[in-house]
């Protein structure tokens, strides 16, 4: 059920709701590229190689009753008797085609399998990494258990869809159609008619009440749902219910919750025993009419008993397959409504790309450790009515050490942010070593920062692990000696498991201090000529402050460093200090100077020193 809506796309990133209206059909299209993989000329033969034997197994399958009318009539007192090696052969063929009935199925099955199973692998892989290609916006209106629920449900689905699809949609339409052709040629037109009538009648009167009943299903499971949250509302809030006396108002909303439940029950019971009804009385009226043509044949003498047998079997065995059309029907329809949803993800677009033939970031100087940031008249907003950076400019050398200051919201960590280009600026540029970043690839800009965060987040894994994040692949020595500089590897070594100690969900096992060395430890690793400290030691206490700013202090010694700071004492040191305010940069210079006006940093200062008890400014 296509919308017209679909041809105007949502702005970038605005992430489009992902109930997206694409009809079926489309859906059904993006999934073929993943099962005629480019470049995998393996997995092609296989599907071509799949569907020699269903072609084979279904051959076979049609040809069972042929065999078996041949048998009664070679038995028929009228075949003159025969002598028994005809009948006889013709039985050990009907056992024969009967093996390769089903062992063509279940070979052409075994090798569709890992077809199937790498078509939905690649399928998750890609999503995955689309998600962490679009950008950090997106993320920030979605809630990442939705999205890995989208990915598992998507990928559920795509198996279910393929499953029912190849091995029982599919097969019985072929077969449908073979033994359609194999009747009117045995027999003449109207056979032919009425059994492809039969098998499309059923086939529609089962898709639209099973239709019906996932209604009927989902309106069951939502009452149900109802009735419960009420239910343990009600008892949860025991006490509340007594003090107000209102037992009696509380039974009834729940014998509500209930009668409605009741109500669903019961139609989802009935449409199933009218699906049961309608689809035997369909095959049944078939099979009548079948007969009676048959029995009319019989009469002129142009029908014998074997091909009577025939065309009975016929209807029977194409009667077996559409049994569980009411489940398959359902269940692809739903597989394919969460494949909607995954392919709505993959088209979310990036709102941050690489322009096409973007080049790596370069050093300018000989020796590959330069890092010069200049901040060109920066203007930036998360929302076009809500500027947050309002002409930014500022100089860092490299090798040079500029601090950020200001009070909260004044867009410090934006400018974190924007360096390591997760937003693109709105006016004016960002240089690194005088190139342009909108002009490099992600990845080379991204290598030539670190970023020591305000929240240090670790992986539930080994400490070794957490380190190494840094650099994949850096041996035990270079994340000792990176733990050395982070002042953490005494730590480490007194824990019973040293580097394999785990450091639990999200870090929660190690202190705050401990968590911000392991941080530090790992950007040591990365070795990055640009490092960004955002607030690296706000929510720490005063003496362990003072043991990472050394530790900060060693790091960014020789790297380009902007420090993005709460605590005025942590950027004392800067060799230049600008304070924001409101989007602009209010004042620029050295600690002493700053002071000496007597302004903005001036009061900041004053105010953090009555608090932590500084000396006074002087």
């Amino acid at each position: 059920m296509s919308h017209h809506g679909n041809h105007h796309r949502a702005p970038a990133d605005q992430p489009p709701s992902l109930r997206v209206e694409r009809t079926t059909f489309q859906t059904i299209v993006s999934l073929l590229p993943y099962l005629w993989p480019v470049g995998n000329p393996g997995a092609r033969v296989r599907v071509v190689v799949a569907l020699v034997f269903m072609l084979l197994s279904k051959v076979a399958t049609v040809y069972v009753p042929v065999l078996y009318g041949r048998i009664v009539d070679a038995l028929a007192p009228e075949g003159g008797g025969a002598a028994f090696i005809v009948p006889a052969a013709l039985i050990v063929a009907y056992g024969l085609v009967s093996i390769g009935a089903a062992g063509f199925g279940e070979i052409r099955d075994a090798l569709f399998a890992s077809v199937q199973q790498r078509a939905v692998r690649l399928l998750a892989l890609r999503t995955f990494r689309h998600l962490h290609a679009v950008s950090l916006r997106f993320h920030l209106d979605r809630q990442t258990g939705g999205l890995s629920r989208v990915i598992d449900r998507g990928v559920l689905g795509m198996q279910s869809v393929l499953r029912l699809a190849v091995f029982n949609v599919v097969p019985t339409a072929l077969e449908l159609v073979m033994v359609t052709a194999i009747i009117w040629h045995m027999f003449d037109w109207r056979y032919a008619v009425v059994t492809c009538l039969a098998v499309v009648v059923y086939v529609a009167f089962t898709a639209v009440l099973a239709g019906r009943r996932g209604r009927y299903r989902r309106t069951m499971n939502d009452t149900d749902n109802d009735a419960s949250t009420k239910s343990l509302d009600s008892l949860i809030n025991y006490e509340t219910v007594k003090y107000f006396g209102n037992e009696e108002h509380e039974a009834q909303r729940y014998d509500h919750a209930l009668a409605r439940y009741e109500r669903a029950a019961v139609k989802v019971q009935v449409s199933l025993n009218a699906l049961n009804l309608g689809q035997a009385a369909i095959i049944a009226i078939g099979l009548t009419l079948i007969m009676l043509l048959a029995a009319s044949g019989m009469r002129d003498g142009t029908m014998t008993v074997g091909k009577f047998v025939v065309v009975n079997t016929y209807l029977i065995q194409l009667y077996q397959p559409l049994n569980f059309l009411g489940v398959v029907y359902m269940t692809i329809k739903q597989g394919l409504v969460d494949m909607k949803q995954m392919f709505a993800l993959l088209r979310v677009q990036r709102e941050i790309a690489d322009k096409p033939g973007a080049k790596a970031l370069t050093a300018h100087l000989s020796e590959g450790s330069a890092g010069e940031v200049v901040f060109d008249n920066v203007r930036f907003g998360y929302q076009a009515n809500r500027v947050i950076l309002k002409g930014v400019s500022f100089t860092v050398p490299a090798g040079g050490k500029l601090a950020i200051v200001g009070p909260t919201g004044a867009g410090k960590s934006t400018i974190n942010r924007l360096l390591f280009r997760f937003y693109d600026v709105t006016g004016g540029r960002i240089l690194i070593d005088g190139q342009d970043i909108r002009d490099v690839t992600q990845d080379s800009l991204r290598n030539a920062i670190g970023v020591v965060p305000q929240d240090t987040v670790l992986f539930n894994d080994t400490i070794r692990y957490n380190i190494g994040y840094g650099r994949p692949g850096a041996s035990q020595a270079e994340i000792e000696q990176a733990a050395k500089q982070a002042q953490v590897h005494d730590f480490v070594l007194k824990l019973p498991e040293g580097y394999d100690t785990r450091v639990g969900e999200r870090g929660l096992k190690l202190s705050g201090g401990e968590k911000q060395r392991v941080a530090i430890a790992r950007t040591i690793l990365k070795d990055p000529r640009i490092l960004v400290l955002d607030e690296a030691t706000s929510a720490l206490d005063s003496r362990t402050e003072q043991d990472i700013q050394a530790a900060l202090n060693a790091v960014s010694n020789r790297r380009t460093t902007l420090v993005i700071a709460h605590r005025l004492s942590t950027v004392v040191d800067a060799d230049e200090i600008i304070v924001l305010q409101d989007g602009l940069v209010a004042e620029r210079g050295s600690h002493a100077a700053l002071l000496a006006r007597g302004g903005l940093y001036s009061r900041m200062w004053t105010l953090q020193a009555a608090e932590h008890d500084l000396e006074p400014a002087a």
